[in-house]
């Protein structure tokens, strides 16, 4: 909890310390998970949700600090596993002028559960067995419709540190699809 606390503090004074057109938005969309190095493993479809803060660099490029809640994990044939996190990442983002744009930047991942969800039977706490914190690398692409405010993106989280607290080499792997609001334009200089 120390640690998610620290990563908001930081988030929240490098947002209030910026000089520029910040902009204020929401998020969701669909996860396609997997964890990596998984036997029989399916991907698992759910959801992730959050808030993002758009700080302009220059022309093209902005820095995109976001706090998301995403459910990842992994399907088998008689449940699943469930990892809950609370993901933050700082994404460079550089956009064209029709309103295409690119994404890059690590993403660090608060684990907040993870439970077995076996379809018969009583759901298992194994948050003991997982590393309180992963970290991945994001890459995206979207569109943000010109004088709306409003856009779609997909993105690929890359899961770079091991999952498990006792060996392996499980990482997560995250395909996502969204939509994101921008609540205003910022103050024009």
């Amino acid at each position: 909890m120390k640690k998610l606390a620290s990563v908001l503090t930081i988030f929240t004074t490098s947002v209030f310390c910026v000089n520029a057109q910040v902009q204020f938005g929401l998020k969701g969309g669909a996860n396609f998970a997997n964890v990596t190095n998984s036997s029989g493993g399916k991907t698992m479809v759910n959801f992730n949700g959050g808030a993002l803060v758009k700080i302009p660099l220059a022309d093209a490029l902005s820095l995109q600090p976001e706090a998301v809640y995403s459910r990842q994990g992994i399907k088998a044939d008689d449940g699943k596993l469930a990892l809950d996190y609370i993901n933050i990442p700082v994404l460079l983002t550089y956009t064209l002028p029709v309103g295409v744009f690119f994404q890059t930047g690590p993403q660090l991942g608060i684990l907040l559960s993870a439970k077995a969800m076996p379809d018969s039977g009583s759901t298992q706490d194994l948050k003991s067995y997982f590393k309180s914190t992963d970290f991945a690398w994001a890459f995206g692409a979207g569109y943000l419709i010109p004088n709306v405010n409003f856009g779609f993106n997909v993105r690929y989280n890359l899961g770079i540190s091991n999952l498990g607290k006792y060996g392996g080499t499980s990482k997560n792997s995250v395909f996502q699809v969204g939509v994101f609001y921008l609540f205003s334009e910022g103050n024009k200089k």
